[in-house]
């Protein structure tokens, strides 16, 4: 019982959340999920409501919130272009003040907090693989920078805290992750692909395809982020969190499409505004910290993603 910890989750209930509540209740602790639902489902932790050690609030990290909690794991923001997009004032306020209002928490509970930040801050890489010392090249106006920037600005307040409060921080840079329970609408490609797959339709590709990403399976990244967060007071980051296997889009669309079985064709469309054309971790930092590397092959994991998503097209949604 003395080991049992009180756990809170923003954007708990989304597709990262929803896991690494799973993960931590099995591991005997208290989970208190909170989230407002703007892009998650409530379907991800359904299953869990009737644990006994299991609270779900509805809250918007904009606001405050009292409560108190041994640790702390700060994912809640809009990850996908679409959503994220939709409204770019509330991504960036969600990022920020998000950011200061769980800092704060955190201060005043003395909790440990970790910060799901992104592989988004290297914007536009210039040098690949993105290492943890590389400052990025983000375009501060551009339609993706409500998000960039947002997660930028919260790693710096994460750092403020640490040096001026003596806060326990985590922060990690997190690569494109994919797995059962992603939004079937959220415009990320995997989950894009294999939607598009299931319903026969063309698989969009913008550009012609070149561009390069890695892909972690939801699993591997939770077990990262469960021993980041174990790590000494001292380990802070940023630790680049994800898969260095790489691939372009033209190579996940044709994989997708021979898996799912599918009659579908590829759509090739303009390349959108500030897209990257370079994505893949160096994961050394990861590897000597935490050692933690990705096991789940990428044919393994999308074979899982492709189960979920035929109930989920099965059912319609």
């Amino acid at each position: 019982m003395h080991l049992r910890k009180r756990i809170l989750i923003t954007g708990g209930s989304g597709f990262l959340g929803s896991h690494l509540c799973e993960r931590l209740l099995s591991e005997g602790h208290e989970v208190v999920c909170v989230d407002n639902f703007f892009c998650s489902s409530k379907s991800n932790i359904a299953h869990l409501l009737g644990n006994p050690y299991f609270e779900l609030i509805r809250h918007d990290v904009t606001f405050p919130l009292y409560i108190e909690v041994d640790e702390i794991y700060n994912l809640a923001c809009p990850a996908s272009p679409i959503h994220y997009q939709t409204d770019p004032v509330q991504t960036t306020k969600t990022s920020v003040h998000g950011a200061i209002n769980m800092l704060g928490l955190a201060k005043r509970t003395r909790a440990k907090i970790f910060q799901a930040s992104t592989s988004e801050v290297y914007g536009d890489p210039k040098i690949h693989p993105q290492e943890e010392s590389y400052w990025g090249n983000v375009n501060p106006i551009g339609r993706r920078a409500c998000y960039d920037e947002g997660k930028r600005c919260a790693e710096t307040l994460f750092f403020d805290y640490h040096r001026q409060h003596k806060l326990r921080i985590k922060v990690a840079r997190i690569f494109n992750t994919y797995g059962p329970r992603m939004h079937p609408n959220d415009g990320r490609v995997v989950s894009n692909f294999i939607v598009q797959a299931l319903k026969g339709e063309p698989l969009t590709v913008y550009g012609d395809g070149s561009q390069t990403r890695s892909f972690c399976f939801v699993s591997d990244l939770i077990e990262a982020f469960v021993r980041f967060m174990n790590t000494p007071d001292e380990v802070t980051g940023p630790v680049n969190l994800g898969n260095p296997g790489e691939f372009t889009i033209l190579e996940l669309a044709e994989q997708v499409i021979r898996m799912t079985g599918s009659k579908s064709k590829i759509d090739f469309r303009p390349l959108p505004t500030d897209d990257p054309t370079q994505r893949k971790p160096n994961i050394t930092k990861a590897r000597e910290i935490l050692g933690w590397e990705p096991k789940i092959p990428l044919h393994d994991g999308l074979a899982r993603t492709i189960v979920y998503f035929e109930e989920i097209v099965r059912n319609g949604f």
